[in-house]
Formats: C-alpha cells, structure tokens, sequence
C-alpha cells in the first residue's frame, strides 16, 4: 500500500489528496500526521484527479506534510451476540468500560437493500403499552413507522418508553432493541445509559452514542452501523429486532455540513439533491424475509423545524415510511404524556397486524368510532370559542365531553405505564359509553351487543 503525501485542500472535516491510484468509494483511510498521531477516514468522493476523504476524528493538525495510506478495504463492524449490553460510540466502539467485542464476524456496514421479492409480508403485532400507538396507529413487526416531534417534545422520553414495553404478544420470543442517538449532549447520553440500566432493558439491547461534539461524518455511520447490528441479530440468529434511531434530523444536517464542504449544488432548503436516496437506502432495511426467523422493525425519530411537516426532512420520510407518529406541542402544554396527536398519525400497515387472534375483533371499529368521535369534538372546541357552550346542542356536548376525557384517560399514561391491548380496547369502549348509541356508526350491532354492556 503505498503512502501519498498529496493533500492539496482541507475543507471541514473532508482532505482533498490528488495524483492516486484509482481508489474504490468508501474504502478506509488512515492518516498520519507530523507528530505521529493517527487519524481515521473515509473515501467519499472519487475521481481520476481527486479522490475526496472525509476524517472521523476531525482535521485539525492535519497539513500538507501528512501521509495519506488507503487500505482498499470497506468501514466494517465487529459483531457477535456479546454485544448485547454494551454500550458503543457511533462508530461502533465500547465507550462502557467494558473490553472489546470479540468478533464472531466483520460486517460491511453499507448493507444490502432487500429484495423486494424475497420480503414477507409483515402481520405481528408488537405491543408497545402506549394505548394510542396499540389502538390507532399499531406497530407491526418489519415496518418502518417514525416519529415527527418537535423541539422541546419529550420524544426521547417515549422512545425509552417503547424500548422498555415493546413486546410481541402470546410468543416467548428472542426480542432485541438497537438503539442509536445521533449528535445527541452528554446529558441527554448520560439520561439514556441510566434509564437502560436502572429498568433492566439494557440487558437485551446494543446501544450506539454518538455525541454532539461527536464529528459530523461519524454521524453519517451511527444509523449503519446500528442497522448492521440489528441484521446480524436478525438474520443470523433469528432475533426481532426493534431500531430505534433518534434524531434523524442531525443526521440530515451532517449530511448537508457534508455537502456544503464538497462545494455540492445544493437541493431543498440546502439539503443535497440525493438526500431522498440516502434516507431510503436505511429506512428500506427493514423487513421480515420470506425463510428467514428474524426481523427488524424500525422506529426513526426526527424534530421537525419550526414544527413544520412539510420541512424536507420529515417530508421525504413520509414518503418512504409506512405511516408516522406525530407529537402534539398543544398537548404537551396541557401536560398530557405521551403527546401523541391521532389525527395526523397514521400507520399503514396497522390492518396486517390486528383483528381476531391477533389483538381482538373489536379492534378496527373501535379505533374507527374513537378517531371520527375526537375528531369532531376537536372541530366543536372551534366552535365554542366562538358561540360559547351554551350554544351546543346536547349532542355535541357529548362529543366535546368525549375529547377532553379521549386526552385525559386514553392519550394521557405515566411513564412506566404498560398497558395491555385489552385494557386499551376496555378503555375505549368505556369512553364510547359516553356517546349516545346510535351515534356509534361505524361499529357493528354484534360488537356493540358483545362489548357495550359489558364495560
């Protein structure tokens, strides 16, 4: 392997080197610097008069005189199932105190996307305990479902949440959560390592940090790196994987800091034109595969700026995902946990996993009836704060008393609250009591018949 001593630029995190040999896209990059320190790189641009190397531990001591040597191998990651209860950075290496993972095997971290011929399709309920991500917007065991929040939400808070709870029910199965932070403060890693250990959920996760002071492009590996991890897990050993990546926001603006630094021709709001292709590149590697026991299932989680839904980042994640989660700011002023707003939500794949010996048969017309009932007492407190509540009908009163007790018992939970698809269901039908019967439409006589009198 020869040593190049070409460096011509540095630019941010990235050294320009010229006059190589033809290099491969993304090989490893290891840096020497006059002093002796190494440092640690990535190939992100090649060409025949450049190639382009972006360095993890940042570029500064690096000048003309340092010596460039590439290793014509890819960013691999040590796996093994002693993984399991670590603690790692985000490129993979254990920040716990504890030794290095011994590993059974060397991952490529890029991955392959699976073929979508050989997907299953996903149908198992995962039962997370929140009631108004079980009841109407249900997670299914290979989707993608994410979670738009917004500045100041406690969305972390819930992501630990399902991370404790997530089960699937009626199976004694090998469960895994991956969960990887992105450009997150030492207080919010140090609140997330307690939260793992005090519950006991450590034990059955791998956790990647990579902190805010962490450089952008290690950033750019974390989400890879977990999704490495969570495809050993699932398809080597025939775990269910859950992935839980927060905060896919910082990981789109490294990728502009990233951009902005190779001089690219910027796309929406400064965010570079392939930003799409590279979100789906890791959001479509999740699946359950037709012959294989595993799966992973992914919950990314990204504040949107300014609270805008139509910002680039959660716009083109809605695209490619099945169905999001979105976090209320009016909610969270009342006080209500967990701030989850139904009305936007939706989940796509929430009809494969619910029904008869799945959840229950009442399932689907009661979140039908709860969606519609809330939705126009939401629409009524417009109303009255024009006209007033004398104004109302008796019969929109009822529907306006339904939405303030939908908030205050079936949203609002405690933080160790694990409810179960029966009480959430129980629940439901409590609140429908309070609407008159013939209001219920959208449920069938029988259930009512089965469900009403008994609650």
């Amino acid at each position: 392997m020869k040593e190049y001593k070409t460096i011509n630029r540095i630019a941010g995190p990235l050294i320009f080197v010229e006059k190589t040999e033809p290099i491969g896209y993304a090989d490893i990059v290891k840096i020497a610097l006059p002093n002796g320190e190494i440092k640690n790189g990535q190939v992100l641009d090649t060409s025949d008069d450049i190639v382009v190397v972006q360095v993890f531990e940042g570029t500064s001591g690096i000048d003309v005189n340092s010596s460039v040597k590439f290793l014509g191998d890819t960013l691999k990651l040590n796996v093994s199932k002693d993984m399991l209860g670590r603690v790692l950075n985000g490129r993979g290496q254990p920040i716990d105190d504890g030794p290095e993972v011994i590993p059974e095997k060397k991952l490529d971290i890029i991955g392959a996307a699976i073929n979508p011929f050989s997907r299953a399709s996903p149908h198992d309920f995962i039962q997370t305990g929140i009631s108004t991500i079980d009841a109407m917007n249900t997670l299914v065991r290979g989707q993608k479902l994410p979670i738009f929040s917004g500045s100041g939400l406690p969305h972390n808070e819930i992501a630990l949440q399902i991370a404790r709870q997530a089960k699937v029910i009626g199976k004694k199965e090998n469960f895994v959560v991956i969960f990887a932070a992105m450009g997150i403060t030492n207080e919010e890693a140090q609140y997330f390592i307690n939260d793992f250990k005090q519950t006991g959920a450590l034990e059955r996760s791998v956790v990647f940090l990579n902190l805010a002071n962490d450089p952008a492009v290690e950033r750019l590996v974390t989400p890879k790196m977990a999704l490495t991890a969570a495809e050993y897990f699932a398809y080597e050993h025939g775990y269910h994987v859950l992935v839980i990546l927060t905060d896919m926001t910082n990981y789109c603006e490294s990728l502009r800091e990233i951009g902005a630094a190779r001089e690219e021709i910027p796309g929406r709001r400064g965010y570079p034109g392939y930003m799409y292709t590279d979100l789906a590149t890791m959001y479509e590697r999740a699946g359950v595969i037709k012959g294989k026991k595993g799966s992973v299932t992914q919950l990314p989680i990204l504040t949107m700026v300014g609270d805008d839904i139509t910002h680039p980042i959660p716009d083109l994640t809605g695209y490619i995902t099945e169905g999001q989660i979105v976090l209320m700011r009016e909610l969270h002023r009342k006080g209500v946990y967990p701030n989850i707003d139904v009305l936007p939500s939706l989940s796509r794949l929430m009809n494969l996993g619910i029904g008869p010996e799945k959840t229950r048969d009442d399932h689907k017309q009661v979140s039908d009836q709860m969606y519609a009932a809330y939705a126009e007492g939401r629409d009524l407190r417009g109303l009255v704060a024009i006209v007033g509540e004398e104004a109302l009908s008796e019969r929109d009163k009822k529907f306006l008393k339904f939405a303030e007790e939908f908030e205050a018992k079936f949203v609002r939970q405690s933080r160790d609250e694990d409810r179960s698809i029966q009480e959430t269901l129980d629940l439901g039908w409590k609140l429908l009591g309070i609407l008159p019967e013939n209001e219920l439409t959208r449920i069938s006589p029988d259930l009512k018949k089965k469900y009403l009198k008994s609650i």
